[in-house]
């Protein structure tokens, strides 16, 4: 169904690239944005979570929620990517490893379910713990500074996001590594 309600929640994330960036642009203190902004990216990260759970809840799965929920964590990471390197808050190298890896890995899978292998490079736990580790050094990125007065939350992300790039290699790896047989039969 294109509309229904974890459809919407997807779509949610996508119509909300423009604020969660937005809040950046402002004229607002910049500790006023850094919480804003990480409340927004929090708030919208988790519809992830909840389209999924009510579309399997309330049996409302869809070709067209499976195909734009991936798209919408995309857009929503790489928006979040680019403020963070356009705050120098992160490296634009670690940006164009993630995103890259995303755009790979999503050309990948269009060919491999174009011909009809699309299982071999179906979503792998590995995959799902990038999703997290990258889920989570965001907010903290975006928030950069100390929360709490304790938790450095800048020295935190880096690490995060850090772990998040190796993550996101191993599993491009993996994912390629699942799709080979399948290129070699398909390129010759």
């Amino acid at each position: 169904m294109f509309f229904n309600l974890p459809t919407l929640l997807t779509w949610a994330r996508i119509v909300a690239i423009p604020l969660v960036v937005g809040v950046y642009y402002t004229s607002l203190p910049q500790e006023t944005q850094n919480v804003v902004g990480t409340a927004l990216f929090i708030l919208f990260a988790l519809t992830d979570w909840a389209d999924g759970y009510l579309a399997r809840k309330l049996n409302m799965t869809s070709s067209f929620g499976a195909f734009l929920d991936p798209v919408a964590d995309k857009f929503l990471v790489t928006a979040a990517l680019l403020v963070l390197v356009h705050l120098q808050r992160l490296h634009a190298f670690i940006a164009l490893v993630i995103i890259g890896r995303e755009i790979a890995i999503s050309a990948l899978r269009e060919w491999m379910a174009q011909i009809g292998a699309s299982r071999s490079v179906a979503v792998h736990m590995l995959g799902k713990l990038k999703t997290v580790v990258q889920m989570i050094a965001i907010p903290f990125l975006l928030y950069g500074g100390m929360l709490f007065g304790v938790i450095d939350t800048q020295r935190w992300g880096t690490v995060l996001i850090c772990i998040s790039a190796v993550l996101t290699i191993w599993s491009m790896v993996y994912y390629l590594q699942k799709a080979l047989p399948e290129i070699r039969a398909r390129v010759r």
